[in-house]
């Protein structure tokens, strides 16, 4: 596999953090998702744009209690963003979007509830 070039986005002027309430879904081992489940402190890519986009926002994913996650399986999170240009924007109810690990989409996450900054 070649390089993967990517950009994070985010706001240089350290603007509040983000956080949203989300409905994280991981795509099962067989239909090309991780082996394994994701724990709480899970720092993936956050794709907003096209399947094939190269600019993330960079947020963490954090399960109630610290549980986690396995193939297949959708649990509502708390989802931690550094703020980045155009982020608001996109952060409404029901806005869908790519968890990536690099290239590879291993979830997606669906905007439950905007929580504001912190």
């Amino acid at each position: 596999m070649g390089a993967f070039a990517f950009v994070d986005l985010f706001d240089k002027d350290r603007k509040p953090p983000l956080r949203v309430k989300a409905l994280i879904s991981m795509l099962r081992t067989e239909d090309g998702g991780r082996r394994n489940g994701i724990r709480s402190g899970y720092r993936p890519n956050h794709n907003f744009g096209p399947p094939d986009g190269r600019r993330f926002y960079i947020g963490q994913v954090d399960f109630e209690g610290g549980g986690t996650i396995e193939p297949g399986e959708s649990l509502e999170a708390l989802v931690t963003f550094l703020s980045g240009p155009g982020l608001k924007d996109v952060l409404v109810p029901g806005r869908l979007w790519r968890i990536q690990e690099g290239p590879k989409l291993v979830a997606t996450g669906t905007v439950n509830e905007v929580l504001g900054d912190i």
